[in-house]
């Protein structure tokens, strides 16, 4: 019995290292199934082509506004990016702040997707912090698939954005909000310390949980559903 103490005394730390581990796991896969249901929403569904031409992609689901403090609004969600071979990079995990989302936040938890539409933009998202609408230009996406409504967007933004609150999409230009990596998270992820380079040009190696999200990306539902 003697023997047992120290695994005893172990097991509460043991399990609240892996929990970190499991919260950003899961996040990964809630943003693969949020990232599926806003792209094949009927008639309000965002265009496939604008993601297969997007640099990277950010999915934030249940984004909150924050009661306590006016206008605030804050929400944890991925970031991935295409690497130089056209491959998907290992998901970073984000936090996003402030700006002005519209009238959807404040009537619940919203979720968030926005395409980066150029290497401008890209090469912006790898600092510690980033500010759309100040470090690149953002607009609301169009809704729906019309190739006039993906020829304007493409012209005129570098970053495109959705919401979706109790079933209601929208486009939101996100203007004035604040991006930047959870160090902390993405040192959980990665098993070590990372920076935001790394994990968006592909160099640090994608973690195994990132597999359901690439599916996602690029329209496999099927492997998304099983894995639900």
């Amino acid at each position: 019995m003697r023997n047992l103490a120290p695994l005893v005394v172990l097991a509460p730390m043991i399990a609240l290292a892996a929990s970190p581990g499991r919260e950003n796991a899961k996040r990964i896969h809630v943003a693969a199934e949020v990232f599926d249901e806003m792209m094949s929403a009927p008639d309000k569904g965002i265009s496939r082509d604008l993601v297969r031409k997007a640099e990277c992609v950010g999915i934030v689901p249940d984004l909150k506004r924050v009661a306590f403090v006016a206008g605030a609004k804050y929400g944890k969600g991925v970031l991935v990016c295409r690497s130089a071979a056209g491959r998907w990079s290992g998901p970073s995990v984000i936090r996003i702040e402030g700006g002005s989302f519209g009238f959807q936040i404040g009537a619940g938890e919203t979720d968030v997707l926005f395409l980066v539409m150029n290497r401008h933009g890209e090469d912006k998202l790898m600092a510690d912090k980033f500010t759309i609408g100040g470090d690149a230009s953002a607009m609301a996406g169009p809704l729906g698939r019309t190739a006039e409504a993906q020829t304007d967007a493409l012209m005129h933004a570098e970053i495109l954005a959705w919401s979706r609150s109790r079933g209601i999409y929208a486009g939101v230009s996100l203007e004035g909000a604040t991006l930047r990596p959870d160090h902390d998270d993405n040192w959980r992820l990665y098993g070590r310390e990372v920076t935001q380079r790394e994990v968006l040009t592909g160099v640090a190696r994608p973690p195994r949980a990132a597999g359901e999200l690439y599916s996602a990306l690029e329209g496999d539902r099927s492997r998304v559903a099983r894995r639900q």
